[in-house]
């Protein structure tokens, strides 16, 4: 009989449209809050994308867009086809892999030693010393790394006072990597380690204690307790930057590298600087960018995948 009181399911589920309309009415401030920020996504980042198709005709400023002839996928045969395709490429790839390697893990091994540090003052000091070079332009930090490594240098006069000959190091391709690795680990190790800080904090206390109480000393409890509170955050940065993976900025690149390191430092990016906009071939660029912009999704949702299959964690 209790049964027989029970509501009944009636109906199926109504239209999409009505059930929009019932929950406008029910929260209409928060889609007015929400206004702003779908007019800002609608305007410069959807709104552009009726520009891309520069990328498919031979764009010329003074016929416009829209009067330009089409011409397919020329451009994206120029550039598949080019001398320096593989160059461009490779290098693109290697200056990323090694900031996955080197530079991604640099933050994290700064909170977690930070995160170890029982003197709030050490603490504070050493924050503020590392955070303070992400203030810095790019300009000063590409300046700073010609300045210290140039052949009248201090890293050179170092190794002159040990007797060993100076290195151009700006003048060699083997060492651009390094140089450019570096220099980004030393500018931003310390702004990335906050958000691995925030996400210490929120760890449960009490898991501290129970690993305490089973007799865990600060090594075990920072591997069964610290870094599996660290993942989640650790997949979604990580998923995030295997996304990136084909785009490197061309801004330090241009101020660091020159024509004998092109070997190593010649990227995408650069590349269509100068073939894009030294040489006004805004269509070639465009080409380009939409071949990265398509290798970076791809990329992105492979690594998406990939992080839910085997940790169960993903971005969606």
């Amino acid at each position: 009989m209790a049964a027989s009181k029970l509501p009944l399911r009636t109906g199926a589920r109504p239209p999409l449209l009505t059930r929009l309309r019932r929950d406008f009415a029910r929260h209409k401030w928060v889609y007015l809050m929400l206004l702003p920020v779908v007019a800002y996504f609608a305007v410069f980042e959807y709104g552009p994308l009726y520009g891309l198709q520069i990328a498919f005709k031979d764009y010329a400023p003074l016929r416009g867009i829209w009067d330009s002839p089409w011409v397919g996928f020329q451009w994206f045969q120029d550039f598949f086809h080019s001398f320096y395709f593989q160059r461009v490429v490779v290098n693109t790839l290697m200056i990323n892999v090694w900031d996955l390697v080197f530079g991604f893990p640099a933050p994290i091994i700064l909170a977690l030693l930070l995160n170890e540090v029982t003197s709030e003052r050490f603490k504070r000091f050493v924050q503020t010393i590392t955070y303070l070079p992400h203030f810095i332009s790019v300009v000063v930090v590409a300046g700073l790394t010609l300045d210290v490594f140039a052949r009248s240098g201090v890293v050179n006069d170092i190794i002159a006072a040990f007797g060993g000959e100076r290195i151009g190091f700006f003048g060699d391709p083997a060492y651009f990597r390094s140089l450019y690795v570096g220099s980004g680990i030393w500018q931003s190790v310390g702004w990335g380690s906050i958000i691995y800080l925030a996400a210490l904090l929120s760890i449960n206390p009490t898991l501290y204690e129970a690993a305490k109480v089973d007799g865990a000393n600060r090594w075990q409890q920072m591997l069964h307790v610290t870094l599996p509170g660290l993942v989640p955050i650790v997949m979604t940065l990580l998923i995030l930057r295997l996304g990136q993976m084909t785009t490197v900025g061309f801004e330090k690149i241009i101020l660091l590298y020159n024509p004998s390191v092109y070997e190593t430092a010649d990227v995408i990016s650069t590349t269509v600087y100068r073939r894009g906009l030294l040489e006004a071939n805004y269509s070639y660029g465009a080409a380009v960018g939409l071949v990265n912009a398509v290798v970076s999704l791809v990329l992105l949702l492979l690594a998406n995948r990939l992080s839910r299959r085997f940790t169960g964690r993903g971005l969606w």
